[in-house]
C-alpha cells in the first residue's frame, strides 16, 4: 500500500511540474508578444527615410547595418540641410566636380540630377567640372614635378599680398 501512494504522489508531483512548467511558459510566450519590442537603430532610420523620401537611398541599402542610422543622419544634416553656408546650386556642383575626379559615375549621376534642381544651368555644370579639371592638372604637374611646397606658398602669398 505504502508503494501505491508513493507512486500516486510521484503523478501529482509530475502533473504539478508540467502545470507550473506550461504556465511560466505560457507567461514568457505572453510577455513577449504583448509589447511591440523597439525598433533597432536601423530599422528606426529606415522607416524614417520610407516617410521622408518614399524608399531608401541605395547607398544607404548596402550601408552596413550597424552603422546605417550614423549614415542617414549624416545624409539628412548634409544633403537635406537648408541652413548651410553653401547655397544648394553651389554645394551641387561642388559634388559634380568632386565626383567627376574620383570618378564615380553614380555620384555624377546624382550630382547633375541635384545641381539642375538646385537651378545650375548646364554652362555652370561645365565650369565646375572643368574647374575641377584644372584643379587635377596643375596639382599633377606640381606634384609630380615635386615643386617644393614653401617656395610654392612664397610665389601664391605674393600674388594675393597675403602673409
Amino acid at each position: 500500500m505504502a508503494t501505491v501512494n508513493i507512486s500516486r504522489l510521484m503523478k501529482q508531483f509530475l502533473a504539478v511540474g508540467i502545470l507550473v512548467m506550461a504556465a511560466v511558459c505560457g507567461m514568457i510566450f505572453a510577455s513577449g508578444t504583448a509589447k511591440a519590442e523597439e525598433p533597432t537603430p536601423s530599422e528606426a532610420a529606415i522607416a524614417e527615410m520610407k516617410k521622408m523620401l518614399g524608399g531608401v537611398p541605395a547607398e544607404l541599402q548596402v550601408y552596413p547595418e550597424s552603422a546605417r542610422a550614423a549614415g542617414w543622419e549624416m545624409m539628412k544634416s548634409a544633403d537635406f540641410n537648408k541652413n548651410t553656408a553653401l547655397p544648394s546650386k553651389v554645394r551641387e556642383l561642388i559634388g559634380l566636380a568632386v565626383s567627376a575626379q574620383i570618378p564615380c559615375q553614380y555620384c555624377v549621376y546624382y550630382h547633375i540630377k541635384a545641381a539642375k534642381a538646385a537651378g545650375a544651368s548646364e554652362e555652370e555644370m561645365r565650369e565646375a567640372v572643368h574647374q575641377a579639371s584644372l584643379t587635377r592638372h596643375w596639382s599633377t604637374i606640381l606634384y609630380g614635378n615635386q615643386y617644393d611646397l614653401e617656395v610654392y606658398k612664397t610665389e601664391v602669398n605674393a600674388a594675393f599680398k597675403s602673409p
